[in-house]
Parts: C-alpha cells; structure tokens; sequence
C-alpha cells in the first residue's frame, strides 16, 4: 500500500501546494502557529512589561460586626 504524498515527502507537497492549492498551504500554516503561539506568547508578553490582571473575585466579601439599618425608609 503506498503512503500519502505528504507523509512521505511533506516539503514537495507543501510547495506544490503552495502553487496548486494556497488555501490548503495557509490553512496548515496557520494551524501550525496556533500551538506555538500558545507556547511563546506568554513569555513574550512578560518580556515587553504585560502583567496578568488581578483574578475576579468569586465571592462578595462579607463585613464583619453587625449590620448598619438604613434610616429614613419606614413604611408607617
């Protein structure tokens, strides 16, 4: 059973690709930097000064002592 043509000589495929068939070429450019960006960028990212936020509170904080009683809003 033969193999594929691009398994068994990727760069001939990808060049032959590139004049034949580009939006296949760019799709697995493009699907290749996905998880080397993934990688990279964060430490990019710190390279050039960006800090990651503070995280979101999941919870409201709750106040000690007892409660404060509104004034000014009886219904009599």
């Amino acid at each position: 059973m033969s193999t594929p043509h691009f398994w068994s000589t990727p760069l001939r495929y990808l060049r032959w690709a590139s004049h034949e068939k580009p939006a296949i070429l760019f799709s697995l450019i493009i699907g290749t930097t996905g998880p080397i960006a993934l990688v990279s960028l964060p430490a990019i990212r710190r390279a050039f000064g960006d800090v990651d936020p503070n995280p979101i509170p999941l919870s409201y904080p709750v106040p000690t002592g007892p409660r404060v009683k509104p004034q000014g809003f009886e219904d009599e």
